[in-house]
Order: structure tokens, then C-alpha cells, then sequence
């Protein structure tokens, strides 16, 4: 699989946003489920609503929100109500309550989310022209990587991902390119923490993992080869904020058999770099 300047006819990229592949153990993030005699504040109680919906449960009833966020009944009735009233929840025919387009709306004001997508996809769709491959753009939570933004061909290899799926650091070209560049104490840290396996192929041993990381900042990309499914080979980049430092990683993932790392390399550098100056840093002359 080579990369090509051509623009032949080809089926457009998909871009989900539908719930996907969400393998159990991936996060490390629970819902926040307590005891109704535990005592919160009142913005933990709201928060605790909120954190009763996630990937498993997008659609709850007044009586699940309930029990989900450790509530009475009746505490959860006159929070939910609020929410609703704000737009944070919408009802829909059934009864059932959803997130509300109002934390969609403050979502799009995060930096590292809607608003580092729409500087990047110019970039991720040119990269998907030259590879007609899986394009994926993603930030670092804690020991994860969140997928915001997925490019994919219909013909491309299958991968576990939507967009907010999240991945284990190690296990991925996108987490790789962001723990490499993490501070010394971090990178030690995590590669002495629990590192968790999804095919023989996944690194677990953690001094492979720090050479692997000594080799992303060497050559500036990242591989991640059968770490996820084995016939799946991820090559990534870091991209940069104004002051330099890394705040997101851009991937192609292509698959293992037709896999071209010293060709897949620099077209993803090159997006990266692209989203990097989109975002306002200039490298050093």
C-alpha cells in the first residue's frame, strides 16, 4: 500500500459518531454510582446524575438515573427536572431520559474537542485521500486516549473505535505518540502501573514500553503493531499547541499485512505538522 497524490474516484470516509465496539477494561472512568445515605454537596448530587448516563446506559428512566447516582427517588426527580429544565437532559416519548443538546453546545468550547477537530480535519480528510485508511485523531485523559475524531473507508481495515471511544495509552499508535512525550515521573509511573492486554502482540512488559517510547521521540512517529486486534498496524504523531507541547496525536491505521510504516510515516508527520501550525506553533528555525 503505497501513499499516492492521485485523486482517484473512491467511496467517501465515514465519519461515526455512533456508539461502537467498547471492549470492557478499556476505562478506567465508572459511573458515579453511591449509597443514598452518602453525603454530597448539591452540584455532587447533579454531578452524580449526569454520571448515572454513559456508553452502556444513554437512556435512562427517572427510576435508573435513581439508582445509578444514588439518589431517592424524589431528590432525583427534582434534579433531573432542573437538568431538563436547563437542557442538560431531554425526554423523549418513552419517558426516557438522554444527554440534552445544551452539554453539546458547552462541549464545542472545549479546546482538545470539537474545536481541535475543526482546525484538524482538513488534515485528517487530506490524509485519508493519500491512504484511503482508517484516520483517527485523538487526546490524552489521564492513562487513555479519547478518540474525537474518525475518518474511515469502506473498505478499510475494521477497528474498535467511534469517536469517544477510549484506549489504553500503550496499546495504541495515538497513546504511544502522547505518553512519549509525557513528563519522565508520568511516563515511569504509568509504565509501572498495570499495563493491560488485548492480543499476544500487546506490549505489557514495562521495559519494552519505555524503549518504545525512547524510539516515538527519536523518530517523532509512533507504531503500534497488532497491539489492539492482529491484523491491525497504527503509525502516529504528536501535534503541537503555540508553546510546543504535545496535545493531541493524529494515526492512520492500516492493515498488518499491507502495512508500509517508512511510507505511512511521513504522510502522517506531515499531518501533524499541518494540525500543529493550524493550532499556532511554529517550529524552532
Amino acid at each position: 500500500m503505497g501513499l499516492s497524490g492521485s485523486r482517484l474516484p473512491r467511496p467517501a470516509p465515514c465519519r461515526s459518531h455512533a456508539p461502537g465496539l467498547h471492549p470492557p477494561g478499556t476505562s478506567t472512568r465508572e459511573p458515579l454510582i453511591v449509597t443514598p445515605d452518602t453525603p454530597r454537596s448539591a452540584p455532587a448530587r447533579l454531578l452524580s446524575v449526569l454520571g448515572a448516563f454513559d456508553l452502556e446506559h444513554p437512556a435512562l428512566s427517572l427510576t435508573d438515573i435513581a439508582r445509578r447516582a444514588g439518589l431517592s427517588l424524589s431528590t432525583a426527580h427534582r434534579l433531573v427536572g432542573a437538568l431538563a429544565e436547563w437542557g442538560a437532559l431531554e425526554r423523549d416519548g418513552r419517558g426516557l431520559y438522554h444527554v440534552g443538546l445544551r452539554l453539546w453546545e458547552l462541549a464545542a468550547l472545549a479546546p482538545r474537542g470539537p474545536a481541535l477537530r475543526q482546525i484538524a480535519l482538513p488534515y485528517l480528510e487530506d490524509l485519508y485521500e493519500a491512504t484511503h485508511e482508517n484516520v483517527q485523531l485523538a487526546v490524552r485523559d489521564g492513562g487513555e486516549v479519547v478518540y474525537i475524531e474518525w475518518l474511515s473507508g469502506r473498505s478499510a481495515v475494521g477497528v474498535h473505535i467511534r469517536v469517544g471511544a477510549r484506549w489504553p495509552l500503550h496499546a495504541t499508535g495515538v497513546g504511544l505518540a502522547l505518553l512519549a512525550h509525557g513528563g519522565a515521573e508520568d511516563q515511569e509511573a504509568y509504565c509501572a502501573g498495570p499495563l493491560a492486554s488485548f492480543t499476544p502482540y500487546t506490549v505489557t512488559e514495562p521495559a519494552r514500553l519505555r524503549r518504545m517510547l525512547a524510539e516515538v521521540r527519536r523518530t517523532g512517529v509512533a507504531v503500534s503493531s497488532r497491539q489492539v486486534t492482529v491484523d491491525a498496524l497504527s503509525v502516529a504523531a504528536p501535534v503541537r499547541d503555540p508553546a510546543g507541547a504535545v496535545v493531541a496525536a493524529v494515526s492512520v491505521v492500516v492493515p498488518y499485512a499491507d502495512a508500509q510504516v517508512p511510507v505511512l510515516a511521513p504522510a502522517v508527520r506531515l499531518a501533524a505538522r499541518g494540525i500543529s501550525r493550524g493550532l499556532g506553533w511554529r517550529p524552532e528555525p
